[in-house]
């Protein structure tokens, strides 16, 4: 039986893992930001999504690393206030 530690110990040893991690770090590091938010308020997915007009299955998508599609600026302002904050999009030089 494969447990979690030994699939993460066999996808870091795969070629070009360290690449491709680096690369969604960002969204990565949005994801646990979006989950703090929510969870420092208090709400459930259920009711972030009743305050953005929306279902329950579009928040667990918009939580989710494995969603195929990038949200857009103003579902994630949406969702910013709906967890009690405000969106701030920063380009940081390299």
């Amino acid at each position: 039986m494969m447990t979690h530690k030994k699939l993460i110990a066999k996808m870091r040893s795969q070629p070009g893992y360290k690449e491709k991690y680096a690369e969604a770090a960002p969204e990565f590091e949005l994801l646990r930001k979006m989950l703090k938010a929510r969870k420092r308020a208090g709400l459930t997915q259920e009711q972030v999504a009743e305050k953005m007009g929306t279902k329950a299955t579009a928040i667990t998508r918009l939580e989710s690393a494995s969603s195929e599609h990038s949200p857009k600026v103003e579902t994630l302002r949406r969702y910013a206030e709906a967890v009690g904050c405000r969106l701030n999009i920063e380009l940081i030089p390299d």
